[in-house]
């Protein structure tokens, strides 16, 4: 009974009211919990990485200082939004033991990496892709540890290579490490460890976006992003670089000396060519690091010697073309100042395309995103400065061309193009070239896609291990048995009262291995297969005193048109069956046919054949 004053009524409404905000505020306070858990993690990645940044920064300085200005007297210059720690020394160069100090670090830096972490050897990147979709994002604990050693010896005693790769494995590998002290899934450490990449790369090179973008990018040849990373990426990034750049201060890496614009459609033409030029030469790094990585693959000799071996032959060149060792940012800023020539330009990238192939390929330790800045720098100015020549009223600014080139040398042989794209932007401070920059980077990237420097790279998605499960899982749930209607088989179906010896006549002149049983009225009662009438088939004693219903199993396991192939390959498995009675939607009695195991599989490798662009056979 209702009260006039609707008490009960209004009870009723303020439990439910009530009830409701506090559905409401559970389901709220878990999305921030959860949400905040997962941002105390990556900012705690973003953090270890930029400390791991610095520290390596701070160790490069350190090695630079007392290898090659004190003992040898090089002392390459910086780029503009670095400067050197310690004051120079006054010790004149020397390059015979220039000659002799990447042999020295390469020796060292080879015992380290393969007495302790033998995966630490060659470009840290490729190592944390290939962890990523082969190893569940598991790394090692020492892995980045013995990297940065490893790292920084080889590169401050002459070894030509980059600060990305070391610092990515470092990231990644506390990425990895995290996850797996706190008991997360293998898609849970693999986001870990890519927001590791991120955080590493973004911050050593002072491009956080990039290198969020970057890490998303760079697992895949195809232009595809690892969605799930972007954002934790980003995350863990914009913290490693703020800690970096706290330390070190803000700004780019490289300076412009003015803002470089594209006003002009017509140097659309040399940048076509410039697209070209770098395609070729990235054709010739891969194939001269890969080549040069195979011959010491080969060598007879213990590994932690090999280094050693690439770092003389990298002290050989560096003995006549000493621009070519370390880093070579600096010289990388020259040519953004037009203060290289032609010639200088030209040697600058050949010999740092073999000196980073003997340094790294031998087995050493460092990056080769940072030897691709400098290289498609030195490849942009060339072509820059020669159209400069010939079309001065078209091609104002050769300095321009550096910038590009930089992003489309890197875009050719990484598969990049969009990361790539953001980073010499970023590093560049030159925004302002970005359309030009997506015209050759994407003409580049078009023309050298067949290869690239990651080796550990997969094409898409779909090819990698680590998504292998989950592709099959959402194919299989998309296709329903009514696609596969054309495979389902009309087969001979038995009567519950035949007589086995009678079946047996049949039997003689059939090749069918499953037999629906059907009653009076056509309906299917039950099953068997060829297995289930051994036991009456050699005893003949009793052959006539036995009908098919009660060989059969009544027990039928079916399918039906609407039925998804996970399911139906579940049941395949589960009852160890090769064929299934497929029946109509409405009428679980009305048989239709029988489906084979060998079909539906067929037709599910047709279907990612189709997804992978790969040719199907008819």
């Amino acid at each position: 009974m209702i009260s006039n004053s609707g008490e009960p009524e209004m009870s009723f409404f303020s439990s439910l009211w009530k009830a409701t905000g506090s559905y409401t505020r559970r389901i709220r306070s878990f999305n921030i919990a959860h949400a905040g858990k997962w941002s105390i993690v990556f900012v705690l990645i973003g953090i270890i990485a930029g400390s791991g940044s610095i520290v390596f920064h701070y160790l490069c300085q350190i090695g630079s200082h007392y290898f090659m200005d004190m003992m040898a007297g090089y002392r390459p210059p910086p780029p503009a939004g670095e400067h050197h720690l310690f004051q120079p020394t006054a010790t004149l160069l020397n390059r015979w033991i220039l000659l002799f100090l990447p042999a020295l670090g390469g020796l060292v830096s080879g015992f380290l990496v393969y007495q302790f972490a033998p995966e630490a050897e060659g470009h840290g990147t490729d190592a944390a892709i290939d962890s990523y979709h082969q190893k569940g994002g598991f790394m090692r604990a020492r892995v980045p540890i013995i990297k940065t050693i490893a790292s920084a010896l080889t590169l401050t005693t002459g070894g030509s290579g980059g600060r990305e790769g070391p610092i990515a494995q470092i990231g990644a590998g506390f990425g990895s490490f995290l996850a797996t002290k706190l008991n997360m899934s293998e898609r849970e450490r693999r986001i870990m460890l890519a927001a590791g990449i991120g955080a590493g790369v973004g911050s050593i090179f002072r491009a956080p976006l990039a290198g969020a973008l970057f890490a998303s990018e760079v697992l895949y040849r195809d232009p595809e992003f690892e969605s799930e990373v972007i954002i934790p990426a980003g995350i863990s990034s914009v913290v490693a670089y703020c800690l970096f750049c706290m330390v070190f201060g803000w700004g780019s890496l490289f300076k412009t000396p003015y803002e470089f614009v594209f006003t002009n459609p017509l140097e659309l033409g040399p940048y076509i060519i410039l697209a070209v030029v770098l395609a070729f030469m990235g054709f010739f790094y891969v194939k001269s690091f890969y080549g040069i990585t195979g011959v010491f693959k080969k060598l007879n000799l213990p590994n932690h010697i090999k280094p050693a071996i690439g770092g003389l032959c990298t002290g050989i060149i560096g003995f006549f073309l000493p621009a070519t060792l370390a880093f070579g940012y600096g010289y990388a800023q020259q040519s953004l100042f037009n203060e290289l020539t032609i010639t200088a330009l030209l040697l600058l990238a050949v010999g740092k395309i073999l000196t980073t192939s003997f340094s790294i390929g031998s087995g050493g330790s460092g990056g080769v995103f940072g030897p691709s800045v400098v290289i498609g720098g030195a490849m942009g100015g060339v072509v820059g400065k020669i159209f400069h020549n010939i079309m001065p009223g078209i091609v104002t600014q050769p300095g321009a061309f550096v910038v590009v080139g930089m992003a489309g040398f890197f875009a050719a042989v990484s598969n990049t193009p969009i990361s790539t794209i953001i980073f010499v932007s970023e590093m560049t401070d030159s925004y302002q070239l970005l359309l030009p920059s997506m015209f050759v980077c994407s003409v580049s990237y078009l023309v050298a896609r067949p290869w690239t420097i990651y080796d550990k790279q997969v094409k898409n998605r779909v090819d990698s291990p680590a998504h292998a499960g989950e592709f099959i899982v959402d194919i299989l749930q998309k296709i329903k048995v009514q696609d596969l209607i054309h495979l389902v088989k009309k087969v001979e179906s038995i009567s519950q009262n035949m007589p086995f010896s009678e079946f047996k006549k049949f039997f003689s002149r059939t090749k069918q291995h499953y037999f629906p049983v059907l009653d009076e009225n056509k309906r299917m009662v039950g099953i068997f297969s060829s297995t289930d009438i051994r036991g009456v088939l050699f005893s003949s004693e009793i052959e006539h005193l036995v009908v098919m219903k009660d060989i059969a199993t009544s027990d039928v396991v079916t399918t039906s048109p609407s039925e998804d192939l996970n399911t139906v390959l579940q049941k395949f498995t589960i009852k160890n069956i090769d064929s299934l009675p497929v029946v109509q939607n409405e009428d679980m009695g009305i048989l239709m046919g029988m489906i084979h195991r060998r079909d539906v599989i067929a037709f599910y490798n047709r279907q990612i054949q189709r997804l992978k662009g790969t040719p199907v056979d008819i």
